[in-house]
């Protein structure tokens, strides 16, 4: 029963370090890529994962932190995307266009 134990408290170690990452990411995000991404605004992202990061801590609720773990999962698949999306960040493109290659870019031998 104790290496279910220690493997229980690893997953909720990893819901609330997904939490925790979740809430920093959201907080660094600007409050108008919110808007232009047509998501929730800031604010309220910031209060649900950070009733998320205390229910994780504070509240030992199966519940309420599968509930938590919900909603950090809903920002990371659909918010975030959204948000570098509208702010430009792309993944590992560095404000490169579509036709970049891992060298610069391709311009068809020309």
């Amino acid at each position: 029963m104790t290496a279910f134990g220690g493997f229980m408290s690893l997953i909720f170690l990893a819901m609330l370090v997904l939490a925790v990452v979740a809430l920093v990411m959201a907080a660094v995000a600007r409050e108008d890529a919110y808007r232009a991404a047509d998501k929730q605004n800031k604010m309220f992202w910031l209060i649900i994962l950070g009733i998320t990061v205390a229910v994780n801590l504070l509240v030992p609720i199966i519940f309420l932190q599968i509930a938590g773990l919900v909603a950090t999962i809903v920002f990371f698949v659909d918010v975030r995307p959204a948000l570098r999306q509208v702010s430009g960040g792309g993944r590992g493109r560095r404000g490169g266009s579509s036709s970049d290659g891992p060298y610069g870019p391709y311009n068809g031998g020309r």
